[in-house]
């Protein structure tokens, strides 16, 4: 099972992957905007066009949910009194969003069916972009109202605190569970200090080394402001990653990264065995 960790959408196999992300305005337009929900539909036909130019315009990936595993992950959370939400639908009529069906498009690179159930859960990364700025570029095309402000997004400590609460309820579990955080580090059209043309390198390259290092616990310091900041909001998926790991006690094995001074974002990659 895959539970995953991504970005705003309103609202860790056998192996089911968690994944953890709030980019994705697109699931929860925009009724209600929880900082942390899990979805737990058991099947879902999602559109792939949106997300790889190798899809044909009427592409679509059937995924597979575990309602029993998503609802295990919920309880066990608000036991440990993470007071998440939960949805059983998706209200995003073309499926997963692009947050999500990636992760499942470069998994399944050879298109032969992702045979694995997906728990989604997505964190609200955006926070006080999300609606104001339409969870992207609003802000530089002149569609954004510039006096809204919305409220923050959780901040990294509760990040770190809900990843490791997920490591411990799925550790305890009768599956075999796959966590995966999936987004890009820090965003140019999200920088403001870099007049939204560049990333902000110089902190990737921090929080690199903090992960290279193994010292990724310090991620847990981070304020909302310095997440701001360095256009890092998506970031936010890897902290909670970073809190699953520090509490499996996982030491991650770099696979690559790559800085941009002419793209959108920073990226890394990182394996954390068992």
């Amino acid at each position: 099972m895959i539970a995953t960790f991504a970005q705003n959408a309103i609202v860790y196999r056998h192996v089911f992957p968690v994944r953890e992300r709030f980019d994705d305005l697109n699931s929860a337009m925009p009724i209600s905007i929880p900082p942390l929900c899990d979805a737990r539909r058991c099947k879902c036909a999602s559109q792939a066009r949106r997300s790889s130019p190798r899809e044909g315009p009427d592409s679509v990936v059937q995924v597979d949910g575990h309602r029993v595993a998503g609802c295990h992950l919920a309880a066990e959370l608000l036991k440990a009194d993470f007071d998440v939400s939960y949805a059983y639908t998706m209200r995003y009529e073309l499926g997963l969003p692009h947050a999500f069906i990636n992760t499942i498009l470069y998994l399944d690179y050879d298109r032969g069916g992702f045979p694995y159930p997906v728990v989604p859960f997505h964190v609200n990364c955006y926070g006080s972009s999300v609606i104001a700025k339409r969870g992207s570029t609003a802000h530089l095309t002149g569609a954004a109202d510039p006096d809204a402000v919305d409220p923050p997004g959780p901040n990294p400590s509760r990040c770190f605190d809900v990843g490791a609460a997920v490591a411990r309820a799925v550790a305890d579990s009768p599956w075999r569970v796959a966590l995966i955080a999936s987004s890009s580090w820090s965003h140019a059209f999200l920088t403001a200090k870099h007049h939204w043309l560049y990333p902000d390198v110089a902190s990737d390259r921090a929080r690199f080394d903090e992960l290279a290092s193994g010292n990724f616990a310090r991620w847990r310091r981070l304020t909302t402001e310095q997440i701001e900041d360095a256009g890092h909001q998506e970031f936010l998926n890897w902290v909670c990653l970073a809190g699953a790991m520090d509490a499996l006690g996982r030491k991650p094995e770099i696979i690559d990264s790559v800085e941009s001074y002419l793209f959108n974002s920073d990226k890394c990659f990182a394996l954390f065995r068992p």
